[in-house]
């Protein structure tokens, strides 16, 4: 079971670290310009800070460096951009069909995070595969 838990971590960090490297800082002015479109201000700022903050918390979850603090992280992260971003109900048509979807997923990742949160906080040092001990401790 062990195993399973650090192959499930694995995949819900890798979506972090993809979008953080490879949505956020490498194309980070596309990314700016959709966020300026769903009405960010500052949006390369904001790309940059979350590029790099979702990258950390992607590769804390997978790699078990406070990864209770990494899950909530990521959790704040996806429904910040649930709804500053993907928010579908100012939408029309197809647009707001992809949009309903972004920020379903965005729920259902935070979803996620808030699980693992729980598991690492309630299991403690116990938790497997981590390189350090979480920070909260149910």
């Amino acid at each position: 079971m062990d195993v399973l838990l650090l192959i499930g971590r694995i995949l819900y960090g890798l979506i972090f670290v993809g979008a953080g490297i490879g949505g956020h800082l490498v194309q980070t002015d596309e990314t700016a310009g959709y966020g300026q479109m769903r009405g960010m201000k500052n949006a390369k700022n904001l790309v940059i800070i979350s590029g790099v903050g979702i990258t950390a918390g992607g590769l804390g979850v997978i790699f078990g460096f406070w990864a209770d603090l990494a899950a909530l992280g990521l959790v704040a992260y996806s429904l910040i951009a649930a709804f500053m971003v993907h928010h579908f109900w100012t939408d029309e048509g197809q647009l707001q069909t992809i949009e309903m979807s972004m920020f379903m997923k965005n729920l259902s990742m935070a979803g996620g995070g808030l699980i693992l949160f729980v598991l690492i906080a309630k299991l403690g040092a116990e938790f497997p595969f981590t390189l350090t001990d979480p920070i909260f401790k149910f």
